[in-house]
């Protein structure tokens, strides 16, 4: 049958080609071709100048022009410790005061959920810019909002590459849709920096909000944090990827990015409010160094433990601050240091990112023995392969989001992924009973009230269809009496 069809195609192709041919000669292109051709003579006036220096490849602002931004200090409008607030309010204010002092030379687009990712303050000195629309174009309106995420990367990276300086806030599920565009955007721009000719430009930056951990009202369709395993697998030199804890470390990371040049920037944040863990400079020294040990949440600010508790992200940060408050109730001999990372880059195998901490800084923060869970916002395989290469590994767990989701409560979303209070308080339980004889004494009784609460909780919001009043209030930590504490 193959040969019969092969047989016929051979024999029909002179038919097929004089029917080419004629349907082409019908539209007359020798007219529009010829060397006297008006068209022809329009694309070299109009489309294609006469003059170089005016063809687009050409132009200085395609390689060579870099607008610096004129930051405000972000410390005008740091938040109290101690007290709540949005991380992406926040943002959105310093955004507003950068758009005041760089009126020209920035902008923000959007694939629609402006006001609903909390950054509208932007919105109080420049407006929207819709080109369609003759009441608000080129009014100086520094935002664009178009529920096209291709839309939004392609303007952005016209933007990026001449020199001005953009952002491009998204839900974070969404942010998957422009994946391709911002991988070639990358490669283009490492390509870029080996020719002498073409200079720096700004970063490209994305804000990732209404993460998985609280669209529990929008369901499994909006749960999906793989943007951030796309930015990893970027050329090192260019990628870059933070998990700020809370509005200060937000505000001093949006500062640091729109200052930055040549990268892909990816902050992921919350729009709900949150405790304020740090001081601005304490927030300043952690963003800084991109992980450091809590000492106001760890038993004797950290000193020899028995386990490490490292949260990354915002709510997972939250769960494992819980869980130590959990542990000092249940289990006061645990000795537990708390670790927050703020730049996932930090974990890499030492020398593999510009920002990868020695081996021995490593140690100093996780210890060189003691078992470590990574309560981690994003999916465990992408942190899993960060941390490959670092010694002893087989003492560390990654926890992430293991794509359970559906409409449910926050804490309930937590708990599904195996990344909640209860599930972090059992691990260090079930980690370190060995180790340490006072924990092992009591670690069955302990580890059947977790399960209990655990039980109670899912009681609870079956019944009332909500998460427990308390449920997200700080956690209140109370050092425990010295005679509970074994030094390792």
């Amino acid at each position: 049958m193959a040969d019969d069809r092969s047989q016929n195609s051979k024999a029909s192709v002179p038919e097929q080609f004089d029917l080419l041919k004629q349907w082409l000669e019908s539209y007359n292109p020798s007219e529009v071709f010829s060397k006297d051709s008006q068209l022809l003579k329009l694309v070299d006036q109009y489309i294609i100048p006469s003059d170089p220096s005016k063809r687009m490849g050409q132009r200085k602002e395609t390689y060579d022009t870099h607008y610096s931004v004129d930051l405000p200090d972000w410390k005008g409008l740091a938040v109290q410790k101690g007290e709540n607030a949005s991380e992406t309010k926040c943002a959105g204010a310093f955004i507003r005061d950068t758009f005041k002092k760089n009126p020209t030379t920035t902008r923000l687009w959007s694939p629609d959920e402006l006001t609903s990712n909390k950054l509208d303050a932007v919105l109080e000195v420049q407006g929207r810019n819709f080109q369609w629309d003759p009441d608000s174009r080129a009014h100086g309106g520094r935002v664009i909002e178009i529920l096209s995420e291709h839309t939004c990367q392609g303007h952005l990276q016209g933007y990026t590459l001449t020199g001005r300086t953009g952002i491009f806030p998204s839900y974070e599920s969404f942010l998957g849709i422009i994946h391709t565009m911002m991988v070639q955007y990358s490669k283009f721009s490492k390509m870029s920096r080996e020719l002498p000719w073409r200079k720096e430009i700004s970063s490209i930056n994305y804000i990732e909000t209404s993460t998985w951990t609280r669209q529990e009202h929008n369901g499994f369709s909006h749960q999906n944090p793989s943007f951030i395993g796309a930015v990893l697998n970027l050329k090192a030199k260019f990628a870059r990827v933070y998990l700020p804890p809370d509005a200060n470390c937000m505000l001093s990371t949006i500062s640091h990015c729109l200052g930055s040049k040549n990268y892909v920037n990816l902050v992921v944040g919350s729009k709900q409010e949150t405790p304020v863990w740090l001081t601005p400079d304490e927030a300043a020294e952690h963003c800084k160094r991109g992980a450091s040990v809590w000492p106001f949440v760890s038993i004797e600010g950290g000193s020899h433990p028995d386990v490490v508790l490292v949260g990354i992200g915002v709510e997972l940060t939250f769960e494992v601050i819980s869980a130590a408050g959990l542990l000092r109730q249940l289990c006061p001999a645990l000795r537990v240091r708390v670790v927050n990372v703020t730049d996932l880059m930090v974990l890499g195998e030492s020398g593999s990112h510009p920002h990868s901490l020695s081996d021995d800084a490593f140690a100093e923060l996780f210890t060189e023995d003691k078992p470590v869970l990574f309560n981690y916002h994003g999916y465990a395989t992408e942190l899993r392969g960060l941390l490959f290469g670092r010694p002893r590994m087989e003492r560390v767990t990654v926890q992430g989001y293991q794509e359970e989701g559906t409409t449910t409560t926050p804490l309930a979303m937590l708990v599904l992924n195996k990344v909640s209070r209860y599930d972090v308080a059992k691990y260090a339980i079930q980690t370190t009973r060995r180790a340490n004889p006072k924990v092992d004494s009591v670690a069955n009784i302990v580890m059947q009230e977790i399960d209990n609460r655990t039980k109670d909780f899912w009681k609870f919001i079956n019944e009332n269809g909500k998460d427990p009043d308390d449920a997200f209030e700080t956690p209140a930590l109370v050092e425990p009496e010295p005679n509970h504490q074994q030094k390792q």
